[in-house]
Order: C-alpha cells, then sequence, then structure tokens
C-alpha cells in the first residue's frame, strides 16, 4: 500500500507538471521564451510546451494598443501658454524587443509621446496648432514611430485631441472672429451698392438717350401711388413732361390758321 500511494502522488505530481507545461496563445498573442535567463524566441499563436522551471514566458499582447497622452502645459512659438492633450495608437511588431529592449514599453511609449508633444507644439504657432492639426498630428507619429522603432513599436497614429487656450485669448479671438465677421459684412454691402450704382449709371445713360422713358416710367409711379394711397397726393410735374405737351401744341397751331 505504501508503494502504491507513492506511485500516485508522483503521478498527480507528473500530471500537474504536464499540465502547467502546456501553453496556449490566442491569434493576437505571442509568448517570448526565456530559458535559463536567455532569450529562446517568441512562440504562438496556438499550443506549445514549455519547459517547467527552465523556461519562462512573457506574454505580449500584438493588437492596437490605444494610449491617452495626460494634458501637457506648453507655451507656443508666439508665446502663448496652451494645454494640450492627445491618443497615440500603436502595436507591437518585434515581441523579442518589445521585453527585452525596454524594461516597460507601455510607459515608456507614454512618457516618450508627452515629451514628444510638448516639442512639437512648443516649436508651432498657435495659428498653426488650431488650423493645421493634421501636420502636426503626422509629425508628432513620425517622431514617435522613429524612437520606438528600436523597441520594436510602431506608432500607427497621433491625435491632438483638445487645445485649452487662457480666457484672455479665448477673448480676444473672439473679438478677431467678429472684427473679420464685421469687416467681411461691409465689404458685402459695399459691394452691393457698386452694383447698383452701375446699374443705375446704365439706367441713366438709357434715360438719357431716350427722354420718353423717364416720362413713362414718371406715369407708373403715379398709378402705383394712385393705387396704394387714398388720400390727396400733391407731385410736381417735370418740365419736360410740359414741354412734350408745348411741342404737341405748337405743331397743331399752324393747321388751325390755315383753316
Amino acid at each position: 500500500m505504501p508503494g502504491i500511494n507513492a506511485l500516485t502522488v508522483v503521478f498527480v505530481f507528473l500530471v500537474f507538471i504536464a499540465m502547467s507545461a502546456i501553453k496556449i496563445l490566442k491569434e493576437y498573442e505571442r509568448g517570448v521564451i526565456f530559458r535559463l535567463g536567455r532569450l529562446s524566441g517568441a512562440k504562438g499563436p496556438g499550443i506549445f510546451w514549455l519547459w517547467p522551471i527552465i523556461e519562462k514566458m512573457v506574454k505580449v499582447d500584438l493588437r492596437v494598443i490605444t494610449q491617452d497622452v495626460p494634458a501637457q502645459d506648453v507655451i507656443t512659438k508666439d508665446n502663448v501658454s496652451v494645454k494640450v492633450n492627445a491618443v497615440v495608437y500603436f502595436r507591437v511588431f518585434d515581441p523579442d524587443k518589445a521585453i527585452v529592449e525596454v524594461e516597460d514599453f507601455l510607459y515608456a511609449t507614454s512618457k516618450l509621446a508627452q515629451t514628444t508633444l510638448r516639442s512639437v507644439v512648443g516649436e508651432a504657432e498657435l495659428d498653426e496648432l488650431l488650423a493645421e492639426r493634421e501636420r502636426i498630428n503626422d509629425r508628432i507619429a513620425g517622431i514617435l514611430d522613429e524612437g520606438t522603432d528600436p523597441w520594436g513599436i510602431k506608432v500607427a497614429k497621433v491625435e491632438v485631441k483638445d487645445v485649452d487656450l487662457p480666457q484672455q485669448m479665448q477673448r480676444a479671438m473672439a473679438r478677431q472672429a467678429e472684427a473679420e465677421r464685421e469687416r467681411r459684412a461691409k465689404v458685402i454691402t459695399a459691394e452691393g451698392e457698386y452694383q447698383a450704382a452701375e446699374r443705375i449709371s446704365e439706367a441713366a445713360a438709357i434715360i438719357g438717350r431716350h427722354p420718353e422713358a423717364l416720362q413713362l416710367r414718371y406715369l407708373q409711379t403715379l398709378v402705383e401711388i394712385a393705387a396704394e394711397n387714398n388720400s390727396t397726393t400733391l407731385f410736381p410735374i417735370p418740365i419736360d413732361f410740359l414741354k412734350a405737351f408745348e411741342a404737341g401744341r405748337g405743331s397743331a397751331s399752324p393747321t388751325g390758321g390755315q383753316h
């Protein structure tokens, strides 16, 4: 009986060791293997055998990681104090380097993103930061990707989220925007008046060549006034309008004398 119990204990121990030595990794995971402290390489995905005690594994996720960059106080090139935060999208393309070359690649990438954000924003003016956001994003991503490449990390994208301005600067920009809107309104009004003056000048030239057109317009105005108002209206009669009748009478007098 003692021998059977010993065999049972040994069998259970071997089964436990075998179960703990079998590793299964998902499609997006890799296991960096160290054999007696030396790098043996990455394994996975799927099932594989890991020698107990002799080998140790560090699991690495190969999916894209989204990391927020905390808000950074930055002074722009034109001496404006702003607070800027961003989001970094990156992934591990070389699990061996991500574990061996840097102690904590997540922490290191976060700190590098903060310093790069401050550096790039500090080299840009406020107008560039607000109007050319895409160019700023691309520049930060390029610098980050170059810095993290030795760590086996690929920076896919960087997005600057918020740019917080001081209250005084916000009020100044609001006044500037309002002045710009007023300027545009005045330009549009002046352009309209200029076009109207051109049309009036053209109409005056036409009336100058055809005086009877002025008389027709005058009669049309009288008809409109009579239709809209029931009260008595006094209006002047243009001299040119009377001259037309006098010319008609003058042409009719010689005929009457002959009769």
